[in-house]
C-alpha cells in the first residue's frame, strides 16, 4: 500500500476512534504536514530500518519501504483489538480505502478543519483540536484528555 495513503488511513481511524470510543486506536502523536495529518510515529517506523536480528513489532509485520510503498509482511494476531475499534476500522477502509493516496490527501484538506498548512513543516495536532473541530463540547474535550493523560501514566507506571 501507499504510504501516504496508509498513514490517511490511520489518521482516520485513530480520529474516529477518538471522536466515537474516547480514545484512539494507536496512541501515536499527531502532526500535520504538507500532505494533511500524519500519525508521527509510525511515519518514523515507516522511514526507519529495522534492527538488525531484532526487529520491532512494526517490522515483524510491516515491510521495509519499497520505494513510497509497504506491504504486510504476517498477519497479527486479532485479540488486540476490540470489536468497536475493528468495526470503525472497517467503517474507515470501506469509505476511503478505495480512494488513492492523492484524493485522500485532498479529502483531509478539504474535510479535517484540525489540519492546518505547516507551510513545508510540521505542527502538532493536540487531541483538544481533533475534538474541537469535530464540535465536541470544551468539558467533554477536557474529561477526555484527563481519561487519556491518565492511562498515560498509568501505562508509564506499569512499563
Amino acid at each position: 500500500m501507499n504510504i501516504l495513503k496508509l498513514i490517511k488511513l490511520l489518521y482516520l481511524v485513530d480520529r474516529a476512534a477518538l471522536l466515537r470510543l474516547g480514545r484512539p486506536v494507536t496512541y501515536d502523536s499527531y502532526v500535520a504536514m504538507p500532505h494533511g495529518p500524519v500519525l508521527s510515529l509510525t511515519l518514523d517506523r515507516i522511514n526507519s530500518d529495522p534492527s538488525p536480528g531484532n526487529p520491532d513489532y512494526w517490522h515483524q509485520h510491516v515491510s521495509e519501504r519499497q520505494g513510497y510503498d509497504v506491504a504486510l509482511k504476517k498477519e497479527t494476531s486479532g485479540d488486540q483489538l476490540s470489536v468497536a475499534q475493528e468495526k470503525i476500522i472497517d467503517k474507515i477502509f470501506s469509505r476511503f480505502g478505495q480512494m488513492s493516496q492523492w484524493q485522500l490527501r485532498d479529502w483531509c484538506h478539504d474535510n479535517l478543519p484540525e489540519w492546518k498548512d505547516p507551510d513545508g513543516s510540521s505542527t502538532p495536532i493536540e487531541i483538544r483540536d481533533i475534538l474541537a473541530a469535530a464540535g465536541i463540547k470544551e468539558s467533554e474535550a477536557r474529561s477526555i484528555e484527563e481519561a487519556l493523560e491518565a492511562e498515560a501514566q498509568f501505562d508509564q507506571l506499569v512499563r
